[in-house]
């Protein structure tokens, strides 16, 4: 089939990657979002995406909306089979999911209908799940809502972050992917529709949402603050500035500490939680680089009594 693949970040890239090491069906361009500052000098930056179909030597489409004339006619004369998408970052309209003869067929992170939405493995790791995976399926207008062709299937780990997740699923998931483009060329595949029970949504996590609330439960902190990791950071409040929660850990045996309420010890730093206390390993204090919480406490000197979150 000829292909115009779509997608932005990093996360993309092992999809892509694996569509042209197959080289059973044509990568003809891809689609992208334009060049985004970055850095301190802010500069624009091509999307991860880019810079690899770049380097391939495939057309690069960079359209502001994928409504834009100029990109609906360059699409029409490409004339794409099928069109894989992986973290795109837009919605595409029906102008545009009417292209391609055989549609638009997205790689969510997810066991739909579980976790709809702009960040599913987040809220897959804050929720406590213990199995998650990925999903191939026909874009339709609703979200995250078209029949699946496929999916593969994930163990969430005790200690995972959402970015160690999400490394995990993006190559399990290029694999899935080029097994649906095969599947559907040959005819062996048929989407099949989503089931109405299970529906679940995944909202973009806000910084607000990051927020620790130190009244909750010792494991609740530690999956958001795994959730949150590394975008867009766990964070609490420490006189008056922002702390970024980089690892916690929960301490079961540790009951005497009221909620946000630091203990610092020779090598450790505790803070009471809802249930038990946590014991913060990670920290980013604002302005600086992350650094160990016992060296953090050390530097700012940790007085008796002080709190978390005030």
């Amino acid at each position: 089939m000829k292909l115009v693949f779509a997608g932005t970040p990093e996360v993309a890239v092992p999809a892509l990657d694996a569509l042209l090491a197959a080289g059973r069906h044509e990568v003809a361009a891809v689609v992208t979002r334009p060049d985004a500052p970055a850095g301190r000098g802010r500069r624009l930056v091509a999307s991860p995406v880019a810079e690899r179909a770049e380097e391939a030597g495939i057309e690069v489409l960079k359209p502001v909306r994928p409504r834009d004339p100029e990109f609906l006619e360059r699409l029409r004369e490409i004339a794409p089979d099928c069109c894989p998408v992986v973290a795109y970052g837009a919605l595409l309209p029906r102008v545009a999911l009417d292209v391609p003869a055989r549609g638009w067929v997205n790689l969510h992170f997810s066991l739909l209908p579980a976790w709809r939405g702009a960040a599913p493995v987040q809220h897959a790791v804050m929720a406590g799940d213990e199995i998650t995976g990925a999903s191939t399926f026909l874009i339709e207008e609703g979200l995250d809502s078209g029949p699946v062709y496929g999916t593969v299937t994930e163990t969430i780990r005790p200690t995972d972050t959402s970015g160690d997740l999400l490394t995990r699923l993006a190559f399990a998931g290029a694999g899935l992917l080029a097994a649906t483009m095969d599947g559907i060329e040959d005819g062996a595949l048929k989407a099949v529709p989503q089931p109405a029970d299970g529906v679940t949504l995944a909202p973009k996590i806000t910084v607000e949402d990051a927020r620790i609330d130190w009244a909750a439960p010792a494991l609740r902190v530690d999956r958001v603050v795994r959730g949150c990791t590394p975008a867009p950071g766990a964070w609490t409040a420490f006189r008056g500035e922002r702390l970024k929660l980089i690892q916690v850990v929960p301490v079961p045996d540790r009951t005497d500490l009221a909620p946000g309420r630091l203990a610092v010890g020779k090598n450790n730093v505790h803070v009471g939680t809802g249930s038990y206390a946590v014991e913060l390993l990670w920290v980013q204090a604002q302005g600086k680089k992350p650094m160990r919480a016992a060296d953090w406490a050390r530097g700012v000197r940790i007085a008796d009594g002080e709190t978390l979150g005030a």
